[in-house]
Protein backbone atom coordinates (compact mmCIF):
# COMPACT_ATOMS: atom_id res chain seq x y z
CA UNK A 1 0.00 0.00 0.00
CA UNK A 2 1.09 3.45 -1.01
CA UNK A 3 1.42 6.69 1.18
CA UNK A 4 -1.64 8.28 -0.49
CA UNK A 5 -3.78 5.52 -0.35
CA UNK A 6 -3.01 4.76 3.08
CA UNK A 7 -3.92 8.55 4.12
CA UNK A 8 -7.04 8.36 1.57
CA UNK A 9 -7.74 5.29 3.64
CA UNK A 10 -7.40 7.03 7.00
CA UNK A 11 -9.02 10.28 5.68
CA UNK A 12 -12.30 8.00 4.46
CA UNK A 13 -12.24 5.89 8.21
CA UNK A 14 -15.94 6.19 9.64
CA UNK A 15 -14.58 5.39 12.80
CA UNK A 16 -11.85 7.90 13.05
CA UNK A 17 -14.10 10.48 11.76
CA UNK A 18 -16.70 10.05 14.91
CA UNK A 19 -13.82 10.04 17.53
CA UNK A 20 -12.48 13.40 16.46
CA UNK A 21 -15.48 14.61 16.46
CA UNK A 22 -16.07 13.43 19.82
CA UNK A 23 -12.93 14.43 20.93
CA UNK A 24 -13.40 18.15 19.49
CA UNK A 25 -17.27 18.43 21.25
CA UNK A 26 -15.34 17.72 24.54
CA UNK A 27 -12.76 19.50 23.90
CA UNK A 28 -15.45 22.65 23.59
CA UNK A 29 -17.18 21.24 26.99
CA UNK A 30 -13.91 21.48 28.81
CA UNK A 31 -12.02 24.56 26.75
CA UNK A 32 -12.39 26.69 29.73
CA UNK A 33 -9.78 24.30 32.14
CA UNK A 34 -7.66 22.85 29.67
CA UNK A 35 -7.23 25.16 26.62
CA UNK A 36 -7.84 24.29 22.64
CA UNK A 37 -4.52 23.30 21.10
CA UNK A 38 -3.23 20.93 23.81
CA UNK A 39 -6.24 18.52 24.55
CA UNK A 40 -6.73 18.31 20.25
CA UNK A 41 -3.21 17.32 20.10
CA UNK A 42 -2.74 14.60 22.66
CA UNK A 43 -6.71 13.72 21.04
CA UNK A 44 -4.96 13.15 17.77
CA UNK A 45 -1.51 11.53 18.71
CA UNK A 46 -4.11 8.77 20.82
CA UNK A 47 -6.28 8.53 18.29
CA UNK A 48 -3.70 7.68 15.52
CA UNK A 49 -1.91 5.10 18.32
CA UNK A 50 -4.78 3.50 18.93
CA UNK A 51 -6.34 2.80 15.72
CA UNK A 52 -3.31 0.83 14.31
CA UNK A 53 -2.55 -0.84 17.39
CA UNK A 54 -6.22 -2.39 17.14
CA UNK A 55 -5.95 -3.48 13.60
CA UNK A 56 -2.71 -5.03 13.87
CA UNK A 57 -3.17 -8.18 11.49
CA UNK A 58 -4.85 -5.87 8.56
CA UNK A 59 -1.87 -3.49 8.42
CA UNK A 60 0.15 -3.52 5.28
CA UNK A 61 2.91 -0.79 6.49
CA UNK A 62 5.18 -0.75 9.35
CA UNK A 63 3.46 0.13 12.45
CA UNK A 64 5.35 3.61 12.99
CA UNK A 65 4.56 4.50 9.13
CA UNK A 66 0.76 3.93 10.02
CA UNK A 67 1.03 6.17 13.14
CA UNK A 68 3.04 8.76 11.41
CA UNK A 69 -0.16 8.73 8.58
CA UNK A 70 -2.66 8.65 10.96
CA UNK A 71 -1.35 11.53 13.02
CA UNK A 72 -1.58 13.98 9.39
CA UNK A 73 -4.86 12.39 8.62
CA UNK A 74 -6.04 13.81 12.11
CA UNK A 75 -4.50 17.05 11.96
CA UNK A 76 -6.36 16.81 8.61
CA UNK A 77 -9.63 16.29 10.00
CA UNK A 78 -9.15 18.46 12.83
CA UNK A 79 -8.03 21.59 10.56
CA UNK A 80 -11.68 20.64 8.99
CA UNK A 81 -13.84 20.59 12.33
CA UNK A 82 -12.10 23.79 14.28
CA UNK A 83 -12.50 25.69 10.61
CA UNK A 84 -16.45 24.61 10.01
CA UNK A 85 -16.99 25.41 14.09
CA UNK A 86 -15.35 28.73 13.68
CA UNK A 87 -17.48 29.20 10.26
CA UNK A 88 -20.30 28.68 12.17
CA UNK A 89 -19.67 30.93 15.33
CA UNK A 90 -18.80 33.48 13.03
CA UNK A 91 -21.98 33.64 10.68
CA UNK A 92 -23.75 32.97 14.30
CA UNK A 93 -22.82 36.17 15.33
CA UNK A 94 -23.83 38.34 12.59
Amino acid sequence: MTLPDLLLSQLSDPFRIGLLIALFLTMLRTRAASGTIIPLAIGAVFVAVLLPLTAQAQLAVPMAVAIGVGILANVIWLAVILGVWTLYQRLRAR
